[in-house]
């Protein structure tokens, strides 16, 4: 009887273990990547960015003061290994939602999962229509701050599809 109770923890364990390296396999994959096959410093790109980052008062706002990167449009190396990531980690939650079905994982999980697709896949769009414009936009801070504020939303709009999920699912 207690093996039959601790088999779902045990695989959504292993769940978890995968993603994990996953994880580090696809961070170490987007290095090599830029590294070797482009030819881009991308570590030296990313403490660019972070030594970039000046406190800016939001565009159409008096007083409200943000990080933003001085110079947003010397970072689309950068954002364009972001949207890589973000790319091909929601393709992977793709994956694992359809392993957490055949699995039968609990639906709390399938519906983070589906929520985790959502948010990865629209920040991969979000970067591409923004971030990745950057260049051609007339006020690229502002292009920044449209970017984050579009990303506040899609997380909002993940977490809206979570609760739906287990909701419809409660009434079934």
């Amino acid at each position: 009887m207690k093996e039959n109770r601790r088999r779902p923890d045990y695989r959504e364990s292993i769940f978890s273990a995968v993603s994990a390296g996953f994880f580090f396999v696809l961070i170490g994959a987007i290095f090599v990547y830029a590294t070797f096959i482009q030819g881009i410093d991308l570590i030296g790109n990313i403490i660019a960015f972070f030594r970039d980052f000046d406190i800016v008062v939001v565009p159409h706002t008096e007083k409200i003061l943000l990080p933003a990167p001085g110079h947003p449009f010397e970072h689309l190396l950068l954002y364009s290994a972001a949207l890589q990531f973000g790319v091909v980690w929601g393709v992977y939650q793709i994956g694992i939602l359809a392993l957490r079905f055949v699995a039968r994982s609990p639906l709390d999980r399938k519906a983070e999962t589906s929520s985790n697709i959502v948010f990865w896949l629209g920040t991969s769009y979000l970067n591409s229509i923004f971030l990745n414009e950057t260049a051609l936009s007339v006020n690229p801070k502002e292009t920044w701050f449209v970017f984050w504020s579009a990303v506040i939303m899609l997380l909002g709009l993940s977490l809206v599809i979570r609760a739906v999920i287990l909701a419809v699912a409660r009434l079934l």
